[in-house]
């Protein structure tokens, strides 16, 4: 599967704070990938750079093959939708539609005139006059419609109810069903957004804490429950992430190699197992008390 990110040591530092630090990783084409971490953590910085849109104090850079600041032939191929999206004073959706469809080559004029249906929005209303959730169904629908070869959401369907959000969901995953590309998607909504992503990047104080596929950690994560002892037997082969304790009972949240053989012989010793969701590992690696607790030295990320 071909590349369409790579980023290879990145730092970006602003004054002495370093909101990202010493960043690499990939992301691959026609994969749904979800941007993750907590406020400030530097996702925000990370996609302004690979959108042209900031540079990096230090390290290489790819984007679509070439380096994307100041590079038109990129951001071509880029669409970085965010909440705060602004535009023009004087525009009206349509405006907004329009130039939309004069600056991605990749625009579906049928599509979008759909998603308009769908989120019921009003063409001709000034963007400066719409309701928080018509300003970010009109983010959403610039963004499925584009079809751009790399999509960025960054947190931009935060306005919407949560029947919009669903629609935005259902649309997002069946076009692209149709046609694939990139797609990152950062968001808190872990939960509602995690049968989307395909692959994990969560990134904590300006540092990567974790870069691997979805169905991967599926088969890794489990949550343990039990006696003391046969928890601990578990434990002993598996990187444990939380516990908690009530009596001679244990709860222990586990990332090992969780085969089904491996899973018969911790049933066996009458544990229980249940899975762990998305937003359960990233709240665990992200505490400052479990897994991200050797990257507190890293820089206290993103300043806004």
């Amino acid at each position: 599967m071909s590349t369409v990110v790579t980023a290879q040591g990145v730092t970006k530092r602003f004054g002495q704070t370093t909101a990202l630090d010493d960043v690499s990783f990939t992301l691959t084409e026609n994969t749904i990938h979800g941007l993750l971490g907590r406020n400030g953590a530097g996702k925000t910085t990370l996609m302004q750079i690979l959108t042209g849109q900031n540079f990096a104090t230090s390290g290489e850079l790819s984007v679509l093959g070439q380096h994307p600041y100041e590079n038109d032939e990129v951001l071509a191929g880029v669409c970085f939708i965010k909440e705060s999206q602004t535009y023009p004073q004087n525009f009206q959706v349509r405006h907004a539609l329009t130039a939309a469809r004069l600056l991605f080559p990749g625009w579906d004029e049928e599509f979008a005139a759909a998603l308009v249906d769908d989120f019921q929005l009003p063409l001709r209303r000034q963007v400066r006059k719409l309701s928080r959730g018509m300003l970010s169904a009109l983010g959403v629908i610039i963004g499925l419609a584009a079809r751009a070869p790399l999509t960025f959401f960054d947190e931009p369907y935060l306005g919407l109810d949560a029947t919009a959000r669903q629609i935005f969901y259902d649309r997002l995953l069946a076009d692209y069903a149709e046609h694939p590309r990139t797609i990152v998607l950062s968001t808190h909504l872990i939960d509602e957004v995690s049968n989307l992503i395909e692959h994990v990047l969560l990134i904590d104080r300006g540092k990567i804490l974790l870069d691997e596929s979805a169905e991967d950690l599926r088969t890794e994560l489990v949550t343990v429950s039990g006696p003391v002892a046969a928890v601990e037997q578990v434990a002993a082969n598996a990187e444990e992430l939380h516990r908690e304790r009530l009596g001679n009972l244990v709860r222990a949240t586990l990332r090992g190699r969780f085969d089904p053989v491996e899973r018969d012989r911790v049933t066996g010793l009458g544990l229980e197992l249940a899975p762990v969701s998305l937003q359960e590992l990233v709240v665990r690696l992200t505490s400052t008390s479990n897994g991200a607790g050797n990257l507190r030295t890293a820089g206290k990320g993103d300043p806004r």
